[in-house]
């Protein structure tokens, strides 16, 4: 099967499993496509995937979203994103797998030693450095951003509407500090072809749309404790290939 269609079907389903969970198919995204590109078009592809799917899964939840944490996740995000106007960094593979292996154990912290909490304001702030941080230098950060989520009190909805939103501009900052300097050395031959950004819109927003439905049957409970074991296996998967690249096998 090419491997342009693997990535399209991969879209789909990962579109679901974040409207679902809110987070995880951004993840299982990331470990498809850099198997078929390297590391700075995978960041790209990825945050234009990813951007659809949390834009219309914000879209379909709007009335969900925590507009207070938002803002607070913006200003914690505003000073990374003036660092990163003056550097030009591109992570390795290694690298790329051994952080994302290992953010999934932030949710096995115990509580009372490391209790974040994303309605605390402070916490928030906290959030959006780390998030804005973490999505450059790894591409995905949704176990740092449910490190903050998942002990909170706030409902499934609320809390799916309002990472789906963070996560938005998040990658759109992604996007713009990968994007531009392929764009302009013109070095695009390991992007794929244009008309799969036209296919992967439908493609997510089917998987969205399937995933926010089935999100409205979960109860509150249920719905933290799977996300909490379904990005750790993600996460040793990762490792694993993280294992593998340090072993010479690719």
């Amino acid at each position: 099967m090419p491997a342009i269609v693997i990535m399209l079907i991969a879209a789909i389903v990962t579109a679901c499993i974040s409207g679902i969970f809110g987070m995880a198919g951004g993840m299982i995204f990331m470990a498809v496509i850099t198997l078929y590109l390297g590391v700075a078009e995978a960041m790209v592809v990825h945050g234009a995937v990813q951007s659809v799917s949390n834009s219309y899964r914000s879209y379909l939840l709007k009335s969900d979203i925590r507009w207070d944490v938002l803002l607070n996740h913006l200003i914690g995000a505003l000073p990374i994103i003036v660092i990163l106007a003056f550097v030009s960094y591109v992570p390795d593979k290694q690298f790329l797998f051994v952080v994302l292996g290992l953010l999934p154990f932030l949710l096995w912290l115990p509580r009372r030693l490391f209790n974040g909490d994303a309605e605390r304001p402070m916490h928030a702030v906290l959030c959006g450095a780390m998030i804005m941080a973490l999505n450059i230098s790894a591409g995905v950060a949704g176990p740092a951003l449910d490190f903050f989520y998942v002990k909170t009190a706030m409902t499934r909805q609320e809390i799916v509407s309002t990472k789906a939103i963070t996560m938005f501009f998040s990658h759109m900052v992604k996007i713009v500090y990968f994007g531009i300097p392929l764009f302009m050395a013109a070095n695009l031959n390991g992007m794929p072809a244009g008309w799969f950004f036209a296919a992967a819109i439908p493609c997510v927003m089917i998987g969205t749309f399937i995933g926010t439905r089935i999100l409205l049957r979960l109860k509150d409970v249920n719905f933290k404790s799977y996300t909490k074991y379904l990005v750790t296996l993600v996460g040793v998967y990762y490792l694993c290939r993280a294992a593998g690249l340090f072993g010479g096998v690719t």
